[in-house]
């Protein structure tokens, strides 16, 4: 798949703006970040019309075991579905997360078929 840069934001053909935040390490994770932007393009697969989408991986150093939280925000027009996830990695967390969207994107498509 092709990808753009549009202000800032990576963009994919059919037009998803992904933003990508990671809180709470001093370090980057590259692989990490193209894990989930590769993980979020499932949502097409279910809904065909996802505007944004925001990731945000957070590191919790309080918690041993699932300290590794993904949240992913994906907008629909006039809907916003929300997934929060805490795992002991960040691809658990962030296949968790998408599994979540995408049953979510799966009910919303019934829903307005029945309208």
């Amino acid at each position: 798949m092709g990808k753009q840069h549009l202000n800032g934001h990576t963009t994919n053909e059919n037009k998803t703006r992904v933003q990508f935040t990671l809180r709470h390490s001093r370090k980057s994770h590259p692989e990490i970040e193209q894990y989930a932007r590769e993980a979020i393009l499932d949502f097409d697969k279910y809904f065909n019309g996802v505007t944004d989408c925001h990731i945000i991986l957070d590191h919790q150093n309080h918690d041993l075991v699932t300290n590794k939280r993904a949240e992913i925000t994906a907008h629909v027009h006039n809907h916003t579905f929300v997934s929060k996830q805490a795992a002991p990695t960040y691809e658990k967390a962030i296949d968790l997360c998408v599994e979540h969207i995408c049953r979510q994107l799966q009910k919303h498509k019934e829903k307005i078929r029945h309208l």
